[in-house]
């Protein structure tokens, strides 16, 4: 089975999974276009070693980039920036890697550690 994601006007409306021969004779009225996703891929990396396809699985409310073939998840907060590479945000400060558990504040542009 497959994954496809309902596209209309550059936004994921719609995620089912289907087989591609479903299209063939599947009636749809709805604006929009069908647009195979695949659920392991994330960052443009397939987390089972498999061929990446669109960045990242499509998700209700992500857009999709038909420029880039990919889809983009919402933008978080104002101050983070898209990475061409893998279509996910960043923020403008790395999150500290040191095991422990941070949120973004968007106010002070900075992580805090959380318990």
């Amino acid at each position: 089975m497959s994954h496809f994601a309902k596209v209309s006007n550059g936004v994921v409306v719609s995620v089912i999974v289907a087989e591609p021969e479903f299209f063939e004779t599947f009636v749809d009225s709805s604006p929009g276009e069908w647009i195979q996703t695949s659920y392991d891929t994330r960052g443009g990396v397939h987390m089972n070693g498999g061929t990446p396809l669109r960045k990242n699985y499509a998700g209700i409310g992500m857009t999709y980039d038909a420029q880039r073939d990919a889809f983009i998840p919402r933008k978080p907060f104002a101050s983070w920036t898209l990475n061409d590479d893998t279509c996910l945000w960043e923020a403008p400060v790395p999150m500290p890697d040191d095991g422990k558990n941070y949120k973004w504040i968007e106010s002070t542009t900075s992580w805090l550690e959380v318990e």
